[in-house]
């Protein structure tokens, strides 16, 4: 699965890890993730990353 990069902090969302602090689990693709999810690191929004 292809992991996304957030463009303000470098921080790298890894699909297989998942972001479980937020409520994502592990095996979720980006494109899954609620649109109002944000960056766990710096706050901004989905919209601000890209394929890594």
């Amino acid at each position: 699965m292809q992991q996304y990069l957030c463009t303000t902090c470098g921080y790298v969302y890894n699909p297989e890890e998942g972001d479980p602090d937020s409520g994502i689990p592990p095996g979720t693709a980006f494109k899954d993730i609620p649109d109002d999810w944000i960056c766990p690191v710096c706050g901004v929004s989905k919209e601000d990353f890209e394929p890594d």
